[in-house]
């Protein structure tokens, strides 16, 4: 599916979230001259084709007090990796993870996994989870640490001509 300056004026009015009213979706709507149910059905029809994933909260997880915050990372054997991600990915603990090429010798990870908890204590005992769940496919791994937010969002579309 490719988009239209519709479908880019409502990705654009919503990228940074809705806004806090009691019907968002008809404010929004309004906003861009479109009915209610258009605008849905726009949304609806862009998250089917994968031009959107999904429409979610996005709490501020600093905020929740999950202050330690470890992008776990795992050399996992290519032959089992399409099988154990999606376990991992699944996990209620991991927010996001990907597959990334190995950068050989350097770095042998291709497996990576956001990790938050309470307590870098609290993080080593879910990053346990996850070497108990890769078994034998697991060959090794690391945890980086943030030390600071440098940027906090998802990505934002360049206004056309700006």
């Amino acid at each position: 599916m490719t988009i239209d300056a519709t479908d880019r004026a409502i990705i654009e009015a919503l990228q940074s979230g809705l806004p806090l009213v009691p019907a968002p979706y008809a404010e929004v709507a309004e906003k861009l001259g479109l009915s209610e149910s258009d605008l849905t059905a726009r949304l609806a029809a862009m998250k089917e084709s994968g031009v959107i994933r999904r429409i979610a909260a996005a709490p501020n997880h600093y905020k929740l007090g999950m202050t330690a915050n470890g992008m776990t990372v795992w050399d996992v054997d290519d032959a089992v990796l399409n099988e154990v991600g999606p376990k991992i990915g699944a996990l209620p603990f991991v927010t996001h993870s990907y597959e990334r090429p190995r950068a050989l010798p350097d770095w042998p990870y291709n497996l990576f996994a956001m990790v938050h908890g309470s307590s870098r204590e609290e993080v080593e005992e879910k990053r346990q989870q996850i070497v108990d769940l890769l078994g034998d496919a697991l060959r090794g791994s690391d945890t980086l640490y943030s030390t600071r937010i440098l940027k906090k969002t998802g990505l934002r579309l360049r206004k056309k001509g700006g």
